[in-house]
């Protein structure tokens, strides 16, 4: 009798992504609904940290996030966005609108910016092509000068670098190369040396201070970063704890517009909705780019998951509200946890925010050492950076520096004027302002249509889901 063959159920491997096609991600860029916005939907299955990824391809962009729905109950993820572009109009720019589709489709994404004239421009991959080095301790007068004159002493070319400076921490992560190669550091005795010169520019003077033991710098692969360098400057300066500060002040839930008006007070709550079992957040402050990102960015290092969330902008003045839980289904439920969230916010809010002179320079690449002779010469006439941005465009190195006064006295200007005569020829602008919140003209909005904002958003999100979930034949 001829032996029968067993045979094993045959499923087709694409089975496995059946689920991800019928209710995979699905993003619409709508410019005709909304006079004034383009307006993004996500539908999505619920991903973890999916809220996150998409706010980063919108600030990639330098989109301005005027009004934002976001719900994530029962596995489905569903996102409503309006925004701008830099000008605060509306985005056209077919590349612009591909790009957002695809890469929140996919999650994978190159570097890109949107220049002024609204064009898409991919930025080159840093990270596999020099040194990349992170870097978190103690702020004060002049550090940044500090940081680059060690950099510069020891042969290595700045190519980008990003730093923030809030209260007494500072953070910094930057990309250099060898000064005579132009390649990557890879010695291990000449990065070992490196990394100690900078360990003891970042420890503070008073060895009783908390920085003490942790200041540091470490040298990274490409590995070791995000995609988003922001992102990581965020979860370095809430690793050092800026939020506690030097004051030692503990920041208290307070709501009152008339003093965020009157003061620019960036106000945190924290509440229950104990019929779904929710944390209810709530923070009110100026309005400005980025802020939902900067948000929502501290939520996640603190390990909270965002269900709901509504985001508006009326006049210079933003409202944020999140429904939230711990990763491990708890909600906040103590004292010290909701002193912790409220100082986090408090400070995420506060890292971006500059009070001060905006320097800009253009200068061409591979120039050694003229960051660490850029900042001498700050420092020599009494000015201390407190934030910097220094990118690499084409042929040329656009650096961006936020300054104040070294004894905290308001700038003169005639200083300033004097330090761009003496950093002739480079080219440099300067702008006397604040980091530019949105001005719009209107009122803030009515505390009665804020508090229905959230549930008229949830239910749009809803109604948006179910016209997006048929699947034609």
């Amino acid at each position: 009798m001829r032996r029968r063959e067993v045979c094993c159920a045959y499923f087709d491997p694409e089975y496995d992504k059946l689920d991800e096609k019928i209710y995979g991600t699905r993003v619409h860029v709508d410019n005709e609904s909304c006079n004034e916005c383009t307006v993004v939907k996500v539908n999505s299955r619920n991903k973890q940290d999916l809220l996150l990824e998409v706010l980063e391809v919108l600030i990639d962009l330098e989109l301005s996030i005027t009004k934002c729905y976001v719900s994530s109950d029962a596995g489905w993820f569903m996102d409503v966005f309006h925004v701008k572009d830099q000008e605060g109009r509306k985005v056209y720019n077919t590349k612009a609108i591909c790009y957002i589709e695809q890469a929140i489709c996919s999650r994978e994404s190159q570097r890109v910016t949107m220049t002024r004239s609204n064009e898409l421009a991919s930025r080159p991959d840093i990270a596999a092509h020099y040194t990349a080095i992170e870097m978190i301790g103690h702020n004060r007068a002049g550090i940044f000068s500090e940081i680059s004159a060690v950099l510069a002493e020891q042969g290595c070319n700045i190519v980008e670098a990003h730093a923030w400076s809030h209260k007494d921490s500072l953070a910094c992560v930057a990309f250099v190369s060898d000064e005579s190669t132009a390649a990557p550091i890879d010695d291990p005795t000449r990065l070992a040396a490196i990394k100690n010169h900078l360990g003891t520019v970042l420890q503070p003077s008073n060895s009783a201070d908390k920085y003490q033991g942790s200041a540091r710098a470490n040298l990274l692969g490409v590995d070791g970063l995000t995609r988003n360098l922001e992102r990581r400057l965020h979860q370095l300066m809430f690793a050092s704890r800026d939020f506690d500060g030097q004051s030692g002040q503990a920041a208290t839930p307070v709501l009152n517009l008339d003093s965020c008006r009157k003061g620019r007070n960036t106000m945190v709550s924290v509440d229950r909705c104990m019929e779904k079992g929710y944390s209810v957040i709530n923070v009110e402050c100026v309005d400005r780019p980025k802020l939902m990102f900067d948000t929502v960015c501290t939520l996640t290092d603190m390990q909270f998951n965002v269900f709901h969330a509504s985001v508006s902008s009326r006049g210079p003045f933003a409202r944020q509200e999140y429904y939230i839980r711990h990763k491990d289904g708890r909600i906040l439920d103590t004292a010290d946890e909701k002193c912790l969230v409220v100082k986090g916010l408090m400070a995420a809010v506060e890292r971006r925010t500059c009070e001060g002179v905006k320097l800009e320079l253009c200068t061409e690449n591979n120039n050694v050492g003229l960051l660490s002779y850029i900042t001498r010469v700050l420092r020599e006439n009494g000015l201390t950076v407190i934030q910097a941005d220094i990118v690499m465009d084409g042929e040329m190195t656009k650096s961006i520096f936020y300054l104040q006064d070294i004894s905290g006295n308001k700038i003169n200007m005639d200083i300033v004027k004097s330090v761009r005569k003496e950093l002739e020829p480079l080219s440099v602008q300067v702008k006397d302002e604040p980091q530019t919140p949105r001005q719009q003209e209107s009122e803030p909005e009515p505390v009665a249509a804020r508090d229905g904002s959230y549930i008229l958003g949830l239910l749009k999100s809803k109604i948006e889901r179910l016209s997006h979930s048929f699947i034609p034949n």
